[in-house]
Parts: C-alpha cells; sequence; structure tokens
C-alpha cells in the first residue's frame, strides 16, 4: 500500500503551498542553468550540419551547446569541410559523420534542419518536433565559392540564432527574477 509522505509536516495547507513555491523559486535558476542543446540536422551530416556544429559551439549561448548529425550519414566529413572552417580560424568537429538517433531529437531543445530533408530520408519522428529549416544548398555539389557562401550563410544564421537563445533566456531570467518578488 502506498503511503504519502508530507514534507512538511504540521504545517497548514496554505504555508506549504507557500514553501513549495519558494522552493521552486530556489531552483528556478538551476533548472535554466541546466546544459541545452541545440541540434543541427541534415542528410549526410558532412558539410553543413558539421559547419553549424563547429560554428555554433565555438562561441555558444551560455548553457547551450551544439550536436550535428545525419539521417544518412557519409563515411567522412567532405574533404572541404575542415579547410573552409579553418579560413575562419574554427576546426571541424572530432567526431564521424554520425547517425540521427531519437535520443538526439528528443533530448534537443532546437532543432534546425539544413534545407535538405525529404520524405525518404526524414525520419517521421523528427518531422513530428518542433524544427527550423535553413533551406541551404548543398555545399558538396559547389564550386569552392559557392561552398564559401554557404559557410559564411550558416555564420550569420548561427549567429542570429546565438542572439536569439541569449535574449530567449534572459527574459526567462527576467520572468524568474520577478516572480522572487
Amino acid at each position: 500500500m502506498l503511503r504519502r509522505v508530507d514534507l512538511l509536516p504540521g504545517r497548514h495547507p496554505a504555508q506549504r503551498l507557500l514553501c513549495r513555491r519558494r522552493l521552486l523559486l530556489l531552483l528556478l535558476p538551476l533548472l535554466l542553468m541546466a546544459e541545452h542543446r541545440v541540434l543541427f540536422v541534415c542528410v549526410e551530416n558532412s558539410c553543413r550540419s558539421l559547419m553549424a556544429e563547429a560554428i555554433f559551439n565555438a562561441n555558444p549561448a551560455p548553457g547551450w551547446s551544439a550536436l550535428s548529425a545525419g539521417t544518412n550519414p557519409a563515411a567522412a566529413a567532405n574533404p572541404r569541410t575542415q579547410p573552409m572552417l579553418a579560413e575562419i580560424g574554427l576546426a571541424a568537429p572530432e567526431h564521424a559523420p554520425r547517425l540521427l538517433s531519437t535520443a538526439d531529437i528528443d533530448e534537443a531543445q532546437v532543432r534546425v534542419t539544413m534545407g535538405c530533408l525529404d520524405d525518404s530520408s526524414c525520419p517521421v519522428h523528427l518531422k513530428m518536433q518542433e524544427l527550423r529549416d535553413w533551406g541551404l544548398e548543398d555545399p558538396a555539389a559547389l564550386d569552392d565559392d559557392g561552398f564559401r557562401h554557404v559557410r559564411d550563410r550558416i555564420v550569420r544564421l548561427v549567429r542570429g540564432l546565438r542572439t536569439e537563445l541569449i535574449l530567449s533566456d534572459q527574459q526567462a531570467a527576467a520572468l524568474a527574477s520577478s516572480a522572487r518578488r
């Protein structure tokens, strides 16, 4: 038989409610500081999503990190990905192209597709989640100038995403702070 345990015995119900509210307000900043994840997804995880991960993680919003994956990952990163990132002072992520998992999808607070998902390669589970699509051309099929153009567009999009996340976190912190008063 289950027995209810009162963590605040002997207190009036209104006092218990107030104590629970204070406890929540004390824990809220810790919850806001928890690590949040951005997931960048494309088909092969060899160019766009790898670059987005590297660019984001080079200067992430506080409390955020990025991961990338592909729905049908290539055996290796595109050979131009690392040199193109090196041109802007960054290194490619150390992991090889990796397969997108359900856990990746579920654990991410923000999911960004690179514009390459179609019905044959996109998992239904991903389609059911809130996601953003950046509609980027596949640089693997482009010359070096085209590849740089896609990379530079990813830099601008990641900067915008970072700013959005910082402002959103600041707004959440301000709401938590005003609730304490």
